[in-house]
């Protein structure tokens, strides 16, 4: 795909992304220092299997976490003219971690603070993960790993100069869970 024609496309999302936002309950952390926008963020009743995080944090079905969403149109209009897949990368990692604290202190104003447990998030972006503190989980669902999976093909195609459909397949999308312990230790 050409620069121009992904570049009409990455605007085209962005023009529609303040649609999606209002027809979804998510809200943004902010960090009044740096006005990080990188996570949108709902509250959300988890309804997969059991999961025990490394910390001792069991998560149940119907227990309350935070689910976080990357605020994809703003990544991909930034990443446009960033050419190595390894930058991008290393970039999106960086964002990350900077949001990290104001998610943190978000869960803590929360009024449902003391009924979460955690955050959880699905993407293909899961390599690097576990140094920020995440825990990667498979789907267990195939309907609904197919229906992420085809979700997250036109993020791929956007961001990737090489796309490849065999190359994007390999990318399976897991859930990352935190606890709020684990957060809160290394964030607050």
């Amino acid at each position: 795909m050409t620069n121009t024609l992904r570049g009409w496309f990455v605007f085209l999302w962005y023009l529609l992304d303040p649609i999606y936002y209002s027809l979804t309950r998510l809200k943004y952390v902010k960090d009044e220092a740096k006005q990080n926008l990188i996570f949108r963020v709902r509250l959300t009743t988890y309804k997969g299997r059991q999961v025990l995080l490394s910390d001792g944090t069991l998560i149940n079905k119907n227990d309350k976490l935070i689910k976080i969403h990357l605020h994809n149109a703003r990544l991909l209009k930034e990443l446009m003219d960033v050419p190595s897949e390894v930058s991008r990368a290393r970039i999106i990692f960086q964002k990350v971690l900077e949001g990290l604290p104001a998610l943190a202190e978000y869960i803590e104003q929360h009024p449902d603070k003391n009924e979460i447990k955690g955050i959880i998030g699905i993407t293909t972006l899961h390599r690097g993960c576990s140094r920020l503190g995440f825990e990667t989980v498979h789907l267990s669902n195939q309907v609904y790993k197919f229906i992420k999976t085809v979700t997250f093909l036109s993020i791929w195609f956007l961001s990737s100069n090489q796309f490849s459909l065999k190359h994007f397949f390999k990318q399976q999308p897991k859930y990352l869970f935190m606890s709020k312990t684990s957060l809160n230790n290394r964030y607050r």
